[in-house]
């Protein structure tokens, strides 16, 4: 299990690193596959992957990303990009009106899944994509790792070497307050290193920078992951999927990341690009 966690874990990597590195197109169809996929996974949880009200978060998802890859067109006289709001607006009234039309074939439950499949899933991680599409996004993207993968594995060592105290015993018992510590304050330390080789072309400010993103985007890592947990745990699933060998489904690795990404964009706008 160890074995094969591992070497699809470096697999995973070398494939990021590479769409990454071909530019924000590729990061944007890849991006938008994993949200599909993503939004799968947590329909089926709730019985709605292959249903209307699943469906139209699948086409909804398309749309949206369509609307950022023909960002420099305009559409009935209106820039593209300013869809993005009604877009959002409509997905809901789209969703509940198939809830009223179809009543009572879908639960209330179920039709709250199909708004959470959109946006916790599809809009969430679509941030990956703008940081990407940022000015040296190529540099700054890697910090999603760093915050994400970078303070999962540090949380995992702290908690085994000097775990005591458990930090949610009934949503997840193995993770500990030892571990929480040591995941934000490694992904701060990893952060402020990466910003070291990153000085020459980024600046002097950046190692500073970085760090605080870093420790402050591994916050919003540790929730994502629980939440992911929490709805696992709600509805007796153990993972998400299996289309990642030892690691799960697209959820099961890219819960943390689907809350990180949103903050480092915001932090990454707010702190480089003013």
């Amino acid at each position: 299990m160890f074995k094969t966690r591992l070497i699809s874990g470096v697999f995973l990597v070398a494939a990021a690193v590479l769409i990454l590195w071909l530019g924000s197109g590729p990061t944007l169809i890849v991006t938008a596959a994993l949200s599909l996929i993503g939004e799968f996974e947590l329909c089926r949880v709730y019985g709605i992957e292959k249903s209307s009200i699943g469906y139209i978060a699948y086409i909804w998802t398309i749309l949206y990303y369509a609307m950022f890859a023909f960002d420099e067109y305009s559409l009935f006289g209106f820039e593209v990009l300013r869809l993005d709001r009604p877009m959002l607006v409509m997905y809901i009234i789209a969703v509940l009106s198939l809830y009223v039309i179809q009543f009572p074939k879908y639960s209330d439950k179920q039709m709250l899944a199909a708004y959470m499949a959109f946006f916790y899933v599809g809009v969430m991680l679509l941030h990956i994509y703008k940081i990407r599409n940022l000015e040296n996004g190529g540099c700054y993207v890697v910090l999603l790792f760093l915050c994400s993968w970078g303070n999962d594995t540090l949380a995992y060592v702290t908690g085994r070497l000097f775990g005591r105290h458990k930090m949610s015993p009934v949503l997840s018992p193995k993770k500990s307050k030892e571990g929480l510590v040591g995941g934000i304050v490694g992904a701060g330390l990893l952060g402020w290193l990466y910003g070291l080789m990153m000085r020459s072309v980024l600046g002097d400010d950046v190692p500073v920078k970085f760090m605080i993103i870093c420790a402050l985007g591994a916050i919003p890592a540790v929730i994502g992951d629980l939440a992911a947990s929490g709805i696992k745990r709600n509805n007796d699933v153990k993972d998400y999927g299996t289309i990642i060998p030892g690691h799960g489904g697209v959820l099961d690795r890219f819960d943390s990341m689907i809350f990180t990404a949103p903050l480092i964009y915001y932090l990454l706008r707010f702190a480089i690009h003013g």
